[in-house]
């Protein structure tokens, strides 16, 4: 038998195996971390599926730890070999320090592969469960019995090689095998690859927002629907909401400031009006859920603009990279310390934003970038919301775009007042319907 040259090209030939679960909507690739992983990468890329990861950890015998004496996978499963157990009398206080261990670091790669992500729903789904090969068989077993707990339709295991014997007992276990590679002697799952280099984190957290990304591109926005997003980062994943009208003809993305979200009551007002205009929006979170909590109790990220603009950097090229935005002109709305995020970004991204808002913002914290900003900017404050108003003068006097100062008579900072957040609202719209319509 030829060995695979790697395992890029070992899911490539499987991918193929697995052609009749191409573009099904049901259809979800699951990866065993980490080598499992870019096998699964070519699998999902060639069947138009979404890809994650399902983790499990072989339990190795104490001094022994090549060789399995059971597996644990998400879920607290945990499935045990007996016959090794008892044969080299292990204790149960041993086992369940193993398991403790294990069980760290289990944990750890749900934080480093998934970050913010939510595990999917595999409720009435066909799951494809992919490694770069099989050897005792433990994680296999432990993943299959985890994932019955979740009810998916039916579960595919889909490897590039197992031992024949193996693959007798795996025909058992799961839906289907497909495993094109049954050595009668086995050795090891490396020996069957020329390449078997070790498979490192970066790589699996790499593939894995790739494959989101993709993914992500392929949707079909359903139009007039709010669509809920999870957005990749550099260092984290944000939550979103896009909305895009019917025929949209622009598309302004939210910066909210410190201790509000996409569910911000004032942005979701102004986002509405926009839509009137038919301009998509994208409001986002700048922080995670544990970033806000830190951030509410220490202020630590709110006045780290270069920290949120970077964020709204990533979020823009990663928006823009759909097939139904990539040709819309692109604007920011950014309200207290997103307004200075806004125009940090803006003049990160002069080709591509062609319009700023800063709504009660802080544009002064955007310094230096000021200077560099050349989208057409509206500031706007509250009438007696006398030290921002000072400090978007200043802020003005910097820029050297086209610009416009708009004062809100009898509006304090969060423009609660009878009739104000609508005023922002109008100006608003007539600076985006200038500019980006």
């Amino acid at each position: 038998m030829e060995k695979y040259k790697n395992r890029s090209i070992a899911g490539k030939v499987l991918a193929h195996e697995l052609d009749v679960y191409k573009d099904r909507s049901d259809v979800i690739v699951l990866a065993l971390p980490r080598g499992g992983v870019p096998v699964a990468f070519e699998i999902a890329q060639a069947l138009h599926a979404p890809l994650d990861v399902f983790i499990v950890r072989k339990l190795g015998v104490p001094q022994h730890s090549e060789l399995a004496m059971g597996a644990i996978a998400m879920g607290d499963t945990c499935v045990f070999n007996d016959d090794i157990i008892t044969e080299l009398h292990i204790s149960k206080a041993a086992i369940a320090s193993v398991i403790a261990d294990e069980k760290k670091e289990l944990n750890r790669r749900e934080v480093a592969y998934r970050g913010n992500y939510t595990f999917p729903s595999l409720h009435d789904k066909t799951v494809i469960l992919v490694d770069d090969g099989i050897a005792t068989g433990a994680t296999i077993r432990a993943a299959v019995k985890a994932l019955k707990q979740l009810k998916p339709t039916n579960i595919v295991i889909a490897v590039p090689v197992a031992d024949k014997t193996m693959c007798d007992h795996l025909q058992l276990l799961a839906d289907r095998l497909v495993c094109p590679m049954r050595p009668l002697y086995f050795y090891a799952v490396g020996a069957w690859y020329e390449d078997f280099s070790q498979t490192e984190d970066e790589e699996v957290y790499n593939l894995l927002n790739e494959a989101r990304i993709v993914n992500m591109n392929r949707a079909k926005f359903i139009i007039d629907v709010e669509h809920p997003l999870i957005i990749p980062s550099a260092d984290a994943a944000l939550d979103g909401i896009l909305y895009v009208p019917k025929a949209a003809s622009g598309l302004v993305i939210f910066a909210h400031g410190s201790g509000s979200s996409r569910f911000s009551s004032r942005n979701q007002y102004v986002a509405k009006e926009l839509q009137r205009l038919k301009l998509a929006t994208l409001l986002f979170d700048l922080l995670t859920p544990d970033e806000d909590m830190i951030d509410t109790k220490t202020a630590q990220y709110r006045f780290d603009i270069d920290f949120l603009a970077r964020r709204l950097v990533d979020a823009t090229n990663w928006i823009v990279s759909h097939p139904v935005l990539n040709t819309l002109p692109v604007g920011y709305f950014g309200a207290s310390t997103g307004g200075g995020a806004a125009l940090v970004a803006a003049a990160t991204l002069p080709s591509l934003i062609r319009a700023v808002v800063s709504r009660g913002g802080r544009p002064d914290l955007a310094g230096e970038s000021l200077s560099f900003v050349e989208a057409p900017t509206m500031l706007i404050v509250g009438g007696h919301d006398k030290t921002v108003i000072e400090l978007n003068q200043q802020a003005y006097a910097i820029l050297h775009c086209k610009k416009k100062l708009e004062i809100v008579p009898g509006a304090t900072h969060l423009f609660e007042e009878p009739g104000k957040l609508e005023a922002v609202s109008r100006l608003a719209s007539e600076w985006f319907k200038q500019y980006l319509l």
